[in-house]
């Protein structure tokens, strides 16, 4: 246990249950930031290390960092997903915490990306005080907002420290009528196990064709969603009308908070409106679980009825929730250049290429 600074120690944490109970300590933890995710994600290339600011005996910020090499070049990125955690308002804290980071970006390390829920005011164009000061600490210290931003920045959350009524009367009125039409078209919802992830694969790859999302092979999310479900930190939901799998919805969960991670459904049988059912009973499973908040993971960027995520959006937002806009993720690199190889002209030859493959087939 080495000191760090003045007021902190870091500390390195081996240990699953210590690492967890840690996070629950803090505000706001974030499933990402669980060890289960990191375990996970070892699996598929990355490396984990996690690591706890200590200050009078207990933990004041966490990160769980990721890792992985860039191929044959001796290089290598490190991303803090939906992290670090911590009192966002402590500017001190972060000073601590983010100096660590940058050390280890000179490390032979092309870039640090972090992820942090710092939420923007209601407005997205305006901030607070204590979110003004983070970016300029940000900024000041050689962060940048990333062009490759993760995950989303935005989301829309609902809080489930009231009664069911309280939360069908915040709802749209199309909202509760949809709910209600399900019920009363047939359609049934109940909780799915691992030998059910087959049908939420299949619906969850007709989802992506019909949206037009990239999504991964059937065995990188098995590997993922039968780790969450045997440890109990997520919950498959199947709506089924006659027997028949049409919709599914897994939901993560870690501490208070419950996150609508994956949603499915089939291109038959829409007109009974199965998500809006499947969601309300995700919601409700959320407050029996102690769940003080239902985060619906994602937004769009802005508000504009143009952005291909318009839709999904509506939909979520007429369950009663609030639209919360998120700083994003944010980059530190040592090694400019590379930087700008790696993140601009990288994805342009990329993007121009296939373009190119995709001439050369119609011909």
């Amino acid at each position: 246990m080495a000191k760090f600074q003045a007021a902190y120690q870091l500390v390195s944490v081996v240990n699953r249950d210590e690492w967890d109970a840690a996070l629950l300590q803090l505000p706001h933890p974030h499933v990402l930031q669980t060890w289960d995710w990191g375990a996970f994600k070892e699996h598929w290339g990355w490396q984990a290390t996690r690591w706890l600011w200590i200050q009078s005996g207990r933990p004041v910020a966490a990160a769980q960092l990721l890792r992985r090499r860039l191929g044959r070049v001796p290089l290598s990125i490190i991303y803090v997903p939906k992290g670090p955690l911590l009192d966002i308002v402590d500017l001190s804290l972060w000073e601590a915490v983010l100096s660590e980071l940058e050390a280890k970006a000179r490390r032979d390390v092309l870039f640090v990306k972090i992820d942090p829920d710092v939420p923007l005011n209601a407005d997205e164009s305006t901030t607070t005080p204590d979110v003004t000061a983070i970016r300029d600490l940000l900024q000041r210290r050689g962060w940048r907002l990333s062009p490759e931003q993760i995950q989303f920045k935005n989301t829309v959350l609902l809080d489930l420290t009231v009664g069911e009524e309280t939360l069908q009367a915040r709802m749209k009125p199309k909202t509760r009528y949809n709910i209600r039409l399900g019920a009363r078209r047939g359609v049934s919802v109940r909780p799915g196990g691992l030998e059910d992830l087959a049908t939420f694969y299949r619906l969850y790859r007709i989802t992506s064709e019909r949206d037009g999302f990239v999504i991964r092979p059937f065995a990188y999310y098995h590997d993922v969603w039968s780790q969450f479900i045997t440890a109990r930190r997520a919950h498959l939901l199947l709506a089924e009308l006659e027997g028949e799998p049409i919709a599914g919805l897994l939901m993560f969960v870690f501490g208070q908070t419950a996150w609508y991670m994956y949603g499915a459904s089939d291109n038959t049988h829409r007109e009974v409106m199965p998500n809006h059912l499947l969601q309300w009973e995700a919601i409700r499973l959320a407050k029996q679980l102690g769940c003080t908040r239902y985060d619906m993971w994602g937004a769009p960027d802005r508000l504009d009825e143009s952005d291909p995520m318009w839709g999904v959006y509506r939909f979520k937002v007429g369950f009663g929730g609030q639209t919360v806009y998120g700083l994003g993720a944010c980059d530190f690199t040592t090694f400019p250049i590379g930087y700008y190889l790696y993140t601009v002209v990288m994805p342009r030859l990329l993007a121009f290429m296939r373009i190119t493959a995709r001439l050369a087939s119609d011909r």
